[in-house]
């Protein structure tokens, strides 16, 4: 049976993420560096190619997608935006420092959500029936390879979640303008819901041998 290769590539910086704020579903747009950075990587490094680009509708997975994958036809994937902080967004750590629901959800952001936004249980459920669906449009597609440009914490839900070999979701953190690639078995995927993390996007340049000087 085919497996499946996809690229999973977080977005490029935002001015709110550098300066400390909470942009979960703030539909934010990529900083002049953060656009500036995709571009040396991609001149540096390129972006692998992909049959299918599926990406979140927020504008900097968009932009992100606009400078990597140029005049590409985009999917996008609502269930794939970043977690939506509520009544936190635009604001800092700093700023909400004294409100015991800050304190609470820093104690347990799993069962905890922000006011008028999502716990951690009920974003990772959201971005694992994302995910399970997207593997099934690109099966049905009849392509075997798709990138995704998503946020950084979608991408390391998902690799928690399905990922091997097996780590906790900060083991999975990426910079701006990276990310993983992963392999897809079909009997694997049906059988136990599990991928292959094989290596980092883009992909590191390979060392060339070097002459042993006399």
């Amino acid at each position: 049976m085919q497996s499946y290769t996809i690229y999973l590539i977080r977005h490029g910086a935002v001015d709110e993420t550098l300066k400390g704020r909470y942009i979960g579903s703030t539909d934010a747009h990529l900083s002049q560096k953060g656009r500036q950075s995709l571009i040396e990587i991609k001149n540096s490094f390129g972006y692998p190619y992909a049959e299918q680009i599926y990406a979140s509708p927020l504008s900097r997975c968009l932009e992100t997608c606009s400078v990597i994958y140029p005049k590409r036809d985009i999917q996008t994937l609502p269930a794939l935006s970043e977690c939506s902080f509520g009544d936190w967004e635009g604001k800092s750590a700093a700023e909400l420092a004294g409100s015991p629901a800050f304190v609470s959800w820093l104690q347990n952001s799993d069962k905890t959500p922000p006011p008028n936004g999502e716990s951690g249980k009920e974003f990772a459920k959201r971005v694992c029936s994302g995910f399970e669906r997207l593997v099934e449009k690109l099966s049905a597609s009849g392509s075997s390879t798709a990138a995704v440009i998503t946020h950084g914490g979608v991408i390391m839900t998902i690799l928690s979640v399905y990922g091997l070999p097996q780590a906790e979701s900060y083991r999975w953190r990426m910079d701006n303008g990276y990310g993983f690639a992963v392999r897809i078995t079909p009997l694997l995927w049906m059988r136990d819901r599990v991928m292959e993390v094989f290596d980092t996007v883009p992909f590191a340049p390979k060392p060339q041998n070097q002459e042993v000087q006399s």
